[in-house]
């Protein structure tokens, strides 16, 4: 199959790419509902030598570096608790953690979860994290940019590989919550 976006040698509906998935993803999409089949998230392979953002477009594809999102792990603090949360940003962006998040999460403190935190507790590799997956109970705070995307490329849980996702699809995934302004130029 074709991809929708970006120049790929080899890309499968998600469904029949399972095993190159992490076990959170594979499972989030093994019981995948919503207004999006399935089938419509598609897995690409792609080169992890390839993985800088500016070698990445030029290899497959420059539109995709307007259509391309982070999902980082920030970690808000108020009292002594801790909240894990996940922001999805075009890459073009960075996420507002010291506004929009912290009062998104009611916390005094937003920082940037550590790298052994958010591949700890998401079961993905760093620099492969994906929404798609993610602790049913953590937010996931994502900007209305990414939603309003035909399709967006993120993380496939591993950094070998992407998915591409319907914009549209974000929104519906547990615990989603679409804000204007997560993502700041």
């Amino acid at each position: 199959m074709d991809a929708p976006i970006g120049h790929f040698d080899h890309a499968t509906p998600a469904p029949a790419a399972l095993d190159e998935l992490t076990r959170p993803v594979a499972d989030a999409v093994r019981q995948w509902s919503g207004s999006v089949p399935a089938e419509q998230i598609v897995y690409v392979e792609t080169d992890p030598q390839w993985a800088d953002t500016a070698v990445f477009v030029e290899h497959y594809g420059r539109e995709l570096l307007e259509r391309s999102a982070n999902c980082v792990v920030v970690a808000g603090k108020r009292g002594g608790e801790s909240t894990l949360a996940a922001c999805v940003v075009l890459s073009t962006t960075r996420v507002d953690v010291n506004g929009v998040v912290r009062r998104q999460l009611g916390a005094r403190k937003a920082s940037f979860a550590s790298m052994d935190t958010a591949t700890g507790e998401t079961g993905m590799e760093y620099g492969g994290i994906t929404p798609i997956g993610l602790p049913g109970d953590w937010p996931l705070l994502v900007d209305s940019a990414v939603v309003d995307l035909p399709y967006v490329l993120v993380g496939s849980g591993r950094r070998r590989g992407k998915l591409l996702v319907p914009g549209k699809a974000f929104e519906e995934l547990p615990g989603a919550v679409v804000l204007e302004g997560l993502g700041i130029a």
